[in-house]
Order: C-alpha cells, then structure tokens, then sequence
C-alpha cells in the first residue's frame, strides 16, 4: 500500500495488485529496499482501460538508478499482465529522506545501513557530521570517515563502541 507523500485512489479494484508488485519491486542501489520501501512511487493510476500510470520521484536529480528503476518497474509489471504501462516523473515535491517507510528503515538497519536519523532543515546542517546510531551495536557515538560511501545517497562511518565500519543512508 501506499506510503508517506503518496496516492492512493482505491477508484480501481487493480491498483492494490500494483501497489503489491511495486513493493516487490528492488532498488538497484540498493536491494534490500524496494522502490516502496524507500517512498519513491508517488501514486499509481489507472486510465483508458488497461493503461497503468506509475508516476515516480528520484531520490535526486541525477540519480544513476533511475532508468534501471523504470525498466524493473516496466518489467515487473508487465510480468504479470500490465502491458501498457506509463512511468510519470514527478518532480514537486522533491524526494525526502523522510519519506523511508518504517518497513524500510527497519531494513536498512538489519542490513547493516543506518538509517537516516533526522531530517535536514537546514543546509548549513549538511556541512557537520550528524551524529548516527550504528546499525551493528546500536551505540550513539560515530565518526564520519567520508561524505560519500558506496552510492551517492550514503556516507561512511564507523563505530567508536565496536569499531566497525557501516553506511549511513543521508538525511535529504
């Protein structure tokens, strides 16, 4: 089902099937989250018939995995039926960080990715290291190793308490 910043007509008796597909749809960057999971489908509509419009956010311009993310939703999709099927970027509001399911941080944790911790309300925050929880041991104290980790969307840490490296997915 639909999530934070996203609609849901329930006009269709279709549109929870592909909101379930959708779910089991995986982010490139990513895979233990689906493109669900990280609050990227902004609503799915149906239209002259059996067209299915799926409009999505990226997390940010630029983003590498958006084109792989339309193919497996296109596939995904048409997999099971849906045929014509529309992708809709959506680009206002823009996608926040905020808009994790609590499925997905959950997800982002267990597999050893912290999840963002709170949002940015401002940019002069973006400039100091935040202090992350780690995913392995779940001590509060962190240093940030770098600004960038193994996909843009995410920074290098490690833990002070157990001493292990992790990813912190970024607050957007």
């Amino acid at each position: 089902m639909p999530l934070m910043n996203a609609s849901y007509t329930g006009q269709d008796p279709r549109e929870p099937r592909v909101w379930a597909l959708l779910g089991e749809v995986a982010d490139p960057e990513i895979p233990v989250l689906s493109i669900v999971d990280l609050g990227i489908v902004r609503h799915v509509r149906f239209s002259g018939g059996d067209r299915v419009t799926v409009g999505l956010t990226p997390t940010y311009s630029g983003c590498p995995a958006t084109e792989a993310i339309r193919a497996a939703v296109r596939a995904a999709l048409a997999a099971r039926g849906f045929a014509d099927v529309v992708i809709e970027e959506v680009l206002s509001p823009p996608w926040s960080s905020a808009w994790l399911s609590a499925q997905g941080r959950a997800k982002l944790r267990d597999f050893g990715i912290a999840p963002p911790e709170e949002a940015v309300a401002s940019p002069r925050q973006l400039w100091g290291a935040p202090p992350v929880t780690c995913p392995r041991c779940g001590a509060r104290e962190s240093e940030r190793l770098s600004e960038f980790g193994s996909t843009p969307c995410k920074a290098h840490y490690r833990c002070l308490s157990c001493r292990e490296p992790f990813d912190y997915f970024k607050c957007i």
